[in-house]
């Protein structure tokens, strides 16, 4: 799977989150400083993986295995400037053997210009960090999300 493209995807939005963005999100012009997209998506991921009753600090415990984040990337479309409201997207990506993408579309809410979209992906690992195929209990739910939603 090439982890460095930015995926379009026509999967179910599986949670989104609206944001104003403040001063620590803009660079001194007060436009978007490029790598506050990341930790947003971050948030997203982690807080939907939660409400799916996967928390991430547990996997390994659990179920033997976890996620570990391979690459990101990210395509900046329309400038994003302080105090815009922004509504990022979490859908499912594609799914390969051992590891899958999450993708996400960040729109501006008062004009629903995509200002950017980005993807991440994520490997299926043992608890040693050992990269392993998508387990079964794994694969069914995100082939669920990416056809049904949550």
């Amino acid at each position: 799977m090439d982890g460095d493209a930015v995926i379009e995807t026509d999967a179910p939005v599986l949670l989104s989150h609206t944001i104003r963005l403040g001063y620590a999100d803009t660079d001194p012009a007060g436009i978007l400083y490029y790598a506050a997209w990341f930790p947003m998506m971050e948030r997203l991921t982690s807080e939907f993986f939660y409400l799916q009753g996967l928390r991430q600090d547990t996997l390994a415990e659990r179920f033997g295995w976890w996620t570990v984040s391979r690459s990101t990337t990210c395509e900046y479309l329309a400038a994003a400037r302080l105090f815009d409201q922004i509504r990022v997207e979490l859908r499912i990506g594609r799914i390969g053997d051992s590891s899958f993408q999450f993708a996400f579309r960040m729109v501006r809410t008062d004009d629903d210009v995509l200002v950017a979209r980005s993807s991440n992906t994520l490997v299926t690992v043992s608890p040693d960090q050992s990269r392993i195929e998508i387990p079964a209990d794994l694969r069914a739910l995100l082939t669920a999300w990416a056809t049904e939603g949550t």
